[in-house]
């Protein structure tokens, strides 16, 4: 048994307000806690989106009567609210903004929307965009002339990693994060033998990349500031439906994922801590969680199933997956939050960490 910090997870969605059949604050802290997670901040493109004070009471207000773990909310950016998520900014986890396809208030359609929330929002706290390709190349201009630190949400290609560190080297202030299903699921199109059918179950965005995308993040674990799961829970008869949405649940198999890749020695723990405790807690200025800790038996082998998660969505893209390294324990400031598969943290006992 090893005891590591408590985890924490920059990149969830749990759906609340709106769609709080797939997920709301009580059921994605109970996955969160069971997956070592202590501290989850939650994004904005909910229905409605958290985009002005009153979104924002609307989320926190869910969040503090139902979250077991503590949390932050991200704000979304719009066309005209740069102004209104400054001043929220002290209360908020960060700026996200939707560079690529989105909806509703959050729809930022030219770079001409991007300058004033470049120019407004607090230099203390990232902003965080969801950029893809040629976007994210656009987003760390941004970041080079307003002189501002950018994180690059979910990278996913060969050719994003090497501009990321590239744009590094320069002095560029830019981190980034990748998801474990784009460290360990390629698209069905470069995989043949991928144990996914060619169904709903595989939308995501970004969407699942080739063989060779997968191993440039592999091969460039190093210029990856955050493992963030992108928990992003549908039921799965929507995953299956004629019009699948994009998004996979994660909280629960990342840590078991990553020990098994650590077990294989595709990174250390050393690294796993960074990447999923310290460097998340210093891009987004989170404060420590005294007595706080995760207990796992690093050698322990089971496979994983979305029959013993706690996730409301009820399956798994790693549904089968034999892994290596299961937790066992989380410790909350001093208190005992999970043990031996039973989440033992009360609805609410949650911190908001802002």
């Amino acid at each position: 048994m090893i005891t590591l910090p408590g985890l924490i997870d920059p990149h969830v969605h749990f759906r609340e307000p709106g769609a709080v059949h797939k997920e709301d604050w009580d059921s994605g802290t109970f996955a969160a806690l069971a997956g070592g997670f202590t501290m989850v901040l939650a994004m904005p493109n909910t229905q409605p989106p958290i985009f002005d004070a009153s979104s924002l009471d609307l989320a926190l207000q869910a969040a503090r009567s139902k979250a077991r773990c503590d949390y932050a909310q991200f704000l979304g950016a719009g066309p005209a609210n740069a102004e209104i998520v400054a001043e929220l900014a002290p209360r908020a986890a960060a700026l996200k903004m939707y560079l690529d396809a989105t909806y509703g208030e959050l729809r930022l359609d030219d770079m001409g929307l991007w300058a004033p929330h470049f120019t407004k929002y607090p230099r203390e706290f990232p902003i965080v965009v969801h950029a893809e390709s040629r976007s994210m190349a656009a987003a760390i201009l941004f970041a080079a002339l307003y002189d501002r630190p950018v994180h690059i949400a979910h990278i996913s290609l060969k050719e994003e990693i090497l501009l990321i560190k590239a744009a590094k080297e320069k002095g560029i202030k830019v981190t980034c994060e990748v998801t474990p299903h784009h460290l360990f699921l390629s698209s069905p199109a470069s995989d043949a033998k991928n144990t996914l059918k060619i169904n709903g179950r595989l939308e995501v965005r970004p969407p699942l990349a080739s063989k060779t995308d997968v191993e440039a993040l592999w091969e460039n674990l190093t210029v990856i500031d955050c493992i963030a799961t992108d928990h992003a829970p549908h039921t799965l008869a929507e995953k299956v439906s004629a019009k699948p949405p994009p998004g996979f649940p994660g909280l629960e198999t990342c840590l078991p994922l990553m020990l098994t890749a650590v077990n294989h020695q595709r990174l250390t723990l050393d690294d796993l801590i960074q990447k999923m405790h310290a460097n998340p807690r210093r891009i987004f200025n989170l404060p420590d969680q005294p007595d706080t800790w995760i207990e796992v038996d690093q050698n322990e082998e089971y496979t994983l199933s979305a029959s013993t998660q706690y996730t409301r969505c009820g399956w798994t893209p790693f549904e089968g997956w034999k892994v290596k390294g299961r937790l066992h324990k989380v410790v909350l400031r001093g208190k005992t939050a999970f043990e031996d598969g039973k989440v033992l943290a009360e609805k609410g006992s949650g911190i908001n960490v802002r």
